[in-house]
């Protein structure tokens, strides 16, 4: 089952594109299929101008109609998800994410900004659909550390509330449902006509 993560931090390296590497090492762990959007490497000229026919948005795009689940990740800026993120967001279709669970994750400066998850980034992608939105997970700088030789370090809590997401996620939504496998075991029908015996 494929899980895409979609990185809305106009930086190359970020806080927010660690929770998403996190989130990548335990669905990897798990055996689900992981995809990422970088928007920051999609044309800007491309998004402002909502070129729907560029092959970095209808890659893109592709991506998003393709995956189950969706982990979207953005840093906190006035109080809001980046602007790069909104501008994907505005060329997503109406429906994008119909039938789809969408994980949101923030990180920001202080924990005054957390609320951008509910009452910023909530309710665009309920308004594309979404079948369902696990609780957001929102981290301070301090909970994602830079480390002295250049890497991210996840505090504890936030490590664990990102193994109950994943978890949630997988149980839920990526694992094959018993119905599925059942379905998936039954051979299709033959009619009478072709059946061959022998004696």
């Amino acid at each position: 089952m494929s899980a895409l993560l979609i990185a809305g931090s106009p930086s190359e390296r970020s806080r927010s594109a660690a929770l998403l590497d996190a989130v990548a090492q335990r669905l990897s762990v798990r055996g689900a299929l992981v995809d990422r959007v970088h928007i920051r490497n999609l044309s800007p000229q491309a998004l402002l101008l909502a070129d729907f026919a560029h092959p970095t948005v209808v890659n893109a795009l592709d991506q998003v109609a393709r995956a189950r689940v969706l982990v979207v990740a953005s840093p906190v800026y006035k109080a809001a998800y980046s602007g790069v993120l909104k501008v994907f967001l505005d060329l997503l279709p109406q429906t994008a994410l119909k039938g789809k669970v969408v994980l949101p994750l923030a990180t920001g400066g202080s924990p005054h900004h957390m609320l951008a998850l509910d009452y910023a980034l909530r309710p665009v992608l309920q308004s594309l659909g979404a079948k369902s939105i696990l609780p957001g997970i929102y981290a301070t700088d301090a909970q994602v550390a830079l480390t002295p030789e250049g890497a991210y370090h996840l505090q504890d809590d936030i490590a664990k509330r990102l193994d109950e997401a994943v978890h949630v996620l997988f149980t839920e939504t990526l694992r094959p449902t018993p119905a599925q496998v059942a379905h998936s075991a039954h051979f299709a029908p033959v009619h009478f006509s072709q059946v061959r015996c022998s004696v």
